[in-house]
């Protein structure tokens, strides 16, 4: 095979990274990591720009199948494709450079300080306190890196004790490490995060916080991830 066709053959990754090295699809994909539907204007207006430049940027989206689209009636929205992009946007931005441009006021320190403490990313934990669940579940062994990160037989009835079903009949691995992009160090993705962050929410331990990412932990989360991951108070409150 020649130096032409090697170049032209499989996978065409550049496509792709040129749909994400655009500033404002970028920022779209990042907004979407809440795992919500937006519409057109809603992402016109977080990223600014006018409705009629979203739109053509999310079209690009949909087509590189990044982004899906669903329609409601006379209503068009779109959310990203599925966890296996959410995770690579994640691990992009862990991978780009810092941009810390100073709050505008003090509720927008605010909410960068709630979003780096803890936050869903997707449909799993991240954040501080993502990355602190991580490493308590492997040193109690509920986790292992011998061969990546997997699942021990310890952490399916860890799991299974605290009432946690983890869905088999999907293509979604397990466990997968997702690396954090404030952290940057992994924190618990795949099947078995998503169950823990569903199981978080509905026991009551983290609730959202106001309309972002950004969750918090209740004084019940605080007791039972003390209780059961043996994890610091230090580390579940936001200062």
């Amino acid at each position: 095979m020649d130096m032409r066709r090697a170049q032209v053959a499989g996978p065409d990754l550049a496509s792709v990274a040129k749909l994400l090295a655009d500033g404002t699809r970028a920022g779209i994909c990042l907004a979407l990591l809440d795992r919500r539907a937006w519409t057109a204007t809603e992402l016109a207006r977080h990223v600014g720009v006018a409705p009629s430049t979203a739109t053509e940027h999310l079209h690009a989206l949909v087509r590189g199948n990044l982004l899906v689209e669903e329609r409601q009636g006379r209503h068009r929205y779109v959310r990203l494709a599925g966890p296996h992009v959410a995770e690579l946007i994640e691990s992009l931005a862990a991978m780009a450079p810092e941009r810390t441009p100073a709050p505008r006021s003090l509720s927008a320190a605010g909410r960068r300080q709630a979003l780096a403490h803890a936050r869903t990313c997707y449909d799993h934990l991240a954040g501080t306190v993502g990355v602190a669940i991580t490493d308590a579940m492997l040193e109690r062994r509920l986790l292992d890196l011998e061969r990546g990160l997997g699942l021990t037989s310890a952490g399916a009835t860890w799991l299974a004790d605290l009432g946690i079903t983890v869905p088999t009949s999907t293509r979604r691995p397990a466990v997968r490490p997702c690396l954090d992009w404030t952290e940057r160090r992994p924190h618990l993705a795949g099947a078995v995060g998503a169950a823990l962050c569903r199981h978080a929410f509905d026991a009551g331990w983290i609730t959202p916080v106001g309309t972002t990412r950004a969750v918090a932990v209740t004084t019940v989360g605080r007791q039972a991830l003390r209780r059961h991951l043996g994890m610091s108070e230090e580390c579940l409150s936001q200062e």
